[in-house]
């Protein structure tokens, strides 16, 4: 064997090193803090709800007294968590994450029309891991992944695919806010797909009142509204322009002062979306105007983060590319004061550090309202022409 291919062999080996050695220091990292993946317990205790017959929305959970805030339908699914033990459901939501995050690299990969390899993805992904709300994600055995994968995976098929929108109508019937992805296809004059949308989300309403008709009624009628349900909209964790605005105001109801904001900045975004140069920034300023107007946005929310990065690569944009990594890798909201009402008494200069991804999003919104996006391409999400069939051999 010579030296060269010693060489290539070991060079080849480094991405999967990398992988696997990434993945067992989060291993590590939770098995040293004992981290209890509270929001896997909730999604466990609604499925149980629904398997024996409880009240959906009349339970509290874990040491947080976390209860149920999805529709029934996103209960309906939560059923087969509610047959595994605890131990065991903790492993499966760390490796069903993995996964996904695997294919949500390749999915941003696919929005630039540059498929990742092998090599590519498992570096990005092994990275990727360590974003703050990626991290989170796993630390809390959230669901964001999922959700961004049905989006992107919609939105990255070829134009005209059969059923191009259900992805995003069920992502939305599961959690509502990538409801708004559906409004971005209609903007952008794809009436079928946004109606292909609107068809799946009512259908996963429908699944949710056949099997729990009391809960669906309480949930549409009242829960829906109740935002206090999902928690404090004044912490660090509520990433979200009320989140920041409470925050600035020292007010943990900002009221009007947050409702028109939130309001200019959808009808801004989503304007500025239809107008966007090509689907990869259409899809990005949709998802980041999604997370900004929303009432609350945790930090593991932000998962966007990864697309963002890979297209602002992709474009030639490294400086920005590096800023970006930075803002989701530092953690900055978590090293100012947050104890108790801290978080609404921060001196004028941590305020920033406590609100760093709100304030990317609306960056992102100005930088796409000043013509500044898509400069490093076309924006477009190429379709690769059908290879030519080959010659037979004379």
């Amino acid at each position: 064997m010579t030296e060269r291919t010693v060489a290539l062999r070991s060079h080849a080996a480094t991405p999967p090193a990398l992988l696997a050695v990434s993945f067992l220091a989060l291993g590590a990292v939770f098995a040293f803090l004992r981290l209890p993946m509270p929001d896997a317990l909730v999604y466990r205790a609604e499925g149980a709800a629904v398997l024996h017959g409880r009240d959906l929305y009349g339970f509290a959970v874990t040491a947080g007294h976390l209860p149920a805030t999805y529709p029934p339908f996103a209960a309906v699914l939560f059923v087969p968590t509610a047959l595994l033990p605890v131990p065991l459901l903790k492993p499966a939501f760390l490796a069903g994450n993995a996964l996904l995050l695997a294919w949500f690299v390749h999915l941003s990969a696919r929005l630039v029309g540059r498929p990742a390899g092998p090599a590519t993805l498992c570096t990005a992904t092994a990275l990727a891991l360590w974003c703050e709300p990626v991290f989170q994600t796993f630390r809390y055995g959230q669901i964001n992944l999922a959700l961004a994968c049905l989006v992107l995976r919609d939105l990255t098929r070829p134009p005209g695919a059969r059923g191009r929108g259900a992805a995003i109508g069920l992502a939305a019937g599961i959690k509502l806010t990538p409801g708004l992805f559906a409004v971005y296809l209609l903007l952008r004059g794809r009436g079928r797909e946004a109606a292909t949308a609107a068809a799946a989300f009512a259908g996963t309403v429908l699944v949710g009142v056949l099997a729990e008709p009391a809960a669906s009624l309480a949930y549409w009628t009242r829960h829906v509204f109740e935002t206090d349900r999902v928690g404090k909209l004044w912490i660090v964790d509520n990433q979200s322009l009320q989140g920041l605005i409470a925050r600035l105001l020292r007010d943990p109801d900002p009221g009007l002062a947050w409702l028109l904001p939130a309001l200019a900045v959808a009808a801004a975004g989503l304007w500025l979306a239809r107008r966007a140069p090509g689907e990869r920034w259409g899809v990005l300023v949709t998802a980041f105007t999604a997370l900004l107007v929303s009432p609350i946005s945790w930090s593991h929310h932000w998962v966007w983060c990864v697309p963002l990065t890979v297209v602002l690569l992709a474009e030639g944009h490294r400086a920005w590319a590096a800023l970006t990594a930075l803002v989701f890798t530092a953690r900055t909201l978590w090293l100012v004061p947050h104890a108790g009402d801290l978080d609404l008494r921060l001196p004028w200069w941590q305020e920033p550090l406590a609100s760093p991804y709100a304030l990317l999003g609306l960056a992102l919104l100005a930088a796409s309202a000043s013509g500044r996006l898509g400069r490093g391409g076309d924006g477009s999400v190429p379709v690769r022409p059908p290879r030519p069939a080959a010659r037979p051999r004379p």
